[in-house]
């Protein structure tokens, strides 16, 4: 069973830097896709990153050259560096499963999440 554990979320000012990891267990997690989702308060859930198991990533338009995924597989972590963080960010992250991250095609598992951690860029 899929069993994921976002941390690493806060309070940041405008500019700011954070790091989210995600710790992961119940599946190959060097064989899986993995990716960040993000939704904001009245908003839909936006796909902000996703990483192949091979490394191939992908990010949202909005947060191109901001934010960087990454993944250590000896450790079972997702990470997502978020630099240059613009209120617009705020919102509840989520770390998920990826069925596919490359080629045109970038989705995420909704029903894989974790718990979320909350992102509060203040201005």
């Amino acid at each position: 069973e899929v069993h994921l554990v976002e941390s690493g979320g806060g309070l940041v000012q405008s500019g700011g830097s954070q790091r989210l990891s995600c710790a992961a267990s119940g599946f190959t997690f060097s064989a899986s896709g993995m990716a960040w989702v993000r939704q904001a308060p009245g908003q839909d859930v936006r796909l902000v990153s996703c990483i192949s198991s091979d490394g191939n990533s992908w990010y949202l338009e909005s947060v191109k050259g901001r934010f960087t995924i990454s993944r250590d597989n000896a450790m079972n972590t997702l990470y997502l560096q978020m630099d240059s963080l613009k209120t617009e960010d705020t919102a509840v992250y989520y770390c998920t499963t990826s069925p596919r991250c490359y080629l045109g095609q970038y989705l995420y598992d909704w029903k894989s999440r974790g718990q979320g951690t909350q992102v509060t860029v203040s201005p």
